[in-house]
């Protein structure tokens, strides 16, 4: 599925996963754009984020890959109890093969191995750099005999994913065009009582509260909606695309699945903040500054101008008042 290169906007959308990940999860979501993700997180704009098709003509997955990760793994705890949770729906014994498709780098495919201690985790994604990533994680946590990796774009390649008793999807199902037929490959995929697994939704991150001090209160706000045209372009321009309200518990009973329930897990990082959330703030705003720019007026530009410059005082590089915080809903359904 072609990513796009527009913004990563961190929507409750990668993580982490998931680049689609954007960020995705490739992580970051999508959270607007970031996501699982890659990295499930957030995802991401750039589209992250998540098994998705990276455009890798437009974006470096190497130079990506570490802000993925650390955008996802700034997300983990709330990863870890949405795993936490699954296994109250999928008793962790019976898990004996997961799919974490659009893995990105493979923070969330992590997570799951260490909550389902019997499975193999096949983390699957279209970005070999990122998979190179998920590797890594994986044998610097002790994992490397249960997780692997799987290059594969989507949607044309869900049908060589293998069967499996949980797959996780972290903000990918919105990079193909086709959501409902994608979601009907999928189930086909699941094993009976197989639980099939989306992040998708939630809340916009946000990093500033809404009077900054620089131009007009409200600027996450605009950006939102910048975002949301975006996001609307990117879903017509996607192959094969359908136009399809975001009711995913009817889609999920569509593809012949019995919704399980839906939970929303929050990330709350408040000021003061640590370096590496700064940093991704940072990260954030340049890639907004850069894909949305024109969708902004002046006093925005300006604005954003001043926050991503070091020299100034009411900077990212410096703001007391710079926070994380952003919710990622996860919905599930049962195979029979």
């Amino acid at each position: 599925m072609s990513q796009q290169s527009a913004p990563h906007h961190d929507h409750a959308h990668g993580e982490g996963q998931g680049h689609q990940h954007g960020e995705g999860h490739h992580g970051e979501g999508h959270q607007q754009g970031e996501g699982h993700g890659h990295g499930n997180g957030e995802g991401q704009g750039h589209r992250h984020g998540h098994g998705h098709h990276h455009d890798s003509t437009h974006l470096d997955w190497n130079e990506l890959g570490a802000h993925l990760e650390r955008q996802a793994e700034l997300a983990s705890p709330a990863y870890a109890d949405a795993a936490a949770w699954l296994g109250t729906l999928a008793p962790a014994q019976g898990v004996r093969r997961l799919l974490d498709v659009g893995s990105g780098p493979g923070v969330i495919t992590a997570v799951l191995a260490e909550a389902f201690p019997a499975a193999e985790a096949v983390a699957v994604d279209g970005s070999p750099e990122l998979l190179a990533r998920a590797r890594d994680r994986a044998e610097t946590r002790g994992l490397g005999a249960r997780v692997s990796t799987l290059h594969a774009e989507l949607p044309e390649a869900i049908a060589t994913l293998g069967q499996a008793d949980l797959i996780w999807a972290g903000n990918t199902l919105h990079h193909i065009g086709d959501q409902r037929a994608a979601l009907v490959e999928f189930a086909g995929l699941l094993n009976p009582g197989g639980l099939m697994v989306l992040v998708e939704g939630g809340l916009p991150t946000r990093y500033l509260p809404r009077h900054i001090g620089i131009g007009r209160p409200g600027l996450e706000a605009r950006l939102d909606a910048a975002h949301a045209d975006w996001f609307g372009a990117m879903r017509a321009e996607a192959p094969g695309s359908k136009d399809e309200p975001d009711d995913w518990r009817a889609l999920l009973a569509g593809a012949g699945l019995t919704p399980a329930g839906t939970r929303t897990f929050l990330t709350d990082l408040p000021a003061p903040v640590s370096p590496v959330v700064r940093e991704l703030a940072v990260g954030h705003y340049t890639r907004l500054r850069e894909g949305y720019g024109t969708a902004l007026d002046a006093d925005d530009r300006a604005t954003l101008d001043r926050l991503l410059d070091p020299a100034d005082a009411l900077s990212l590089h410096h703001r007391t008042d710079l926070f994380h915080l952003t919710a990622r809903t996860v919905h599930t359904a049962r195979k029979g």
